[in-house]
């Protein structure tokens, strides 16, 4: 007969809490909304994009990293019962009409939660390759090609010191390659982002360390071009 100790027992019930409060595989721990904005669901696994981010970054990105500034951002538009009823991105676009003492705290938090979700949306399992439609003819345009589009925005994401994003955005009636500090926003300069790469070293320290040129050849591979594309469409349209 085996004899259970109450050490071992104490030790079975904690982990038999602990795996109960594990979030289901692709997603955050629930928690209750603390205001009007909350952390996106994402449309895949954690494990969906591995040929280019692993599953624990992925877990760690969209459940901590993002869900920090999106509780930010609701602690900073707390009891502004203007910013409250705003989307995110009308916010964004007039960031200077945001009261002094809480604009810094909304650009940092609201960047944060607005560059996020669209770094979710515009990626996808089984994506990659190259655009179509507009949105090539667009980019050929402009940049000559698509390889030489892949080599300027690759050097921007390269050239951006420290934390920040590089972007392919609208602006001026024409594709602009730009790139940001921070969780600066480009609708804060008036440009629609159509496509961002955190370039944040939390997005990629754990498979490739130092080594964001690796990182970014291989974020390609799950570039979701039809999300990019309908987001330039919408652009386009004003």
């Amino acid at each position: 007969m085996t004899i259970v100790t109450r050490r071992q027992m104490l030790a079975t019930v904690a982990g038999g809490i602990a795996a109960s409060a594990v979030p289901a595989f692709g997603q955050a721990t629930a928690q209750p909304p603390a205001g009007p904005f909350s952390l996106p669901r994402l449309a895949y696994a954690f494990d969906a994009l591995e040929v280019a981010i692993d599953a624990r970054t992925m877990e760690i990105h969209h459940g901590r990293h993002h869900q920090a500034y999106v509780t930010g951002l609701n602690t900073a538009v707390m009891g502004n019962t203007e910013l409250v009823r705003r989307p995110l991105d009308q916010i964004l676009r007039n960031i200077n009409q945001v009261p002094e003492a809480i604009r810094q705290a909304v650009i940092n938090h609201g960047g944060g939660h607005y560059n996020h979700t669209l770094f979710w949306e515009t990626m996808a399992p089984n994506a990659g390759g190259k655009p179509t439609g507009m949105l090539a003819e667009a980019i050929n345009s402009t940049f000559t090609n698509f390889d030489t589009f892949k080599t300027q925005f690759r050097t921007a994401a390269l050239g951006r010191f420290g934390s920040g994003w590089a972007w392919l955005v609208y602006a001026n009636n024409r594709l602009q390659i730009a790139h940001t500090a921070n969780q600066d926003c480009p609708l804060m300069t008036g440009a629609v982002p159509l496509l961002g790469l955190d370039v944040w070293e939390h997005a990629y320290y754990l498979r490739y360390q130092n080594r964001r040129v690796d990182y970014i050849d291989g974020w390609w591979r799950v570039v979701n071009w039809t999300a990019v594309a309908t987001r330039f469409n919408q652009a386009r349209q004003g």
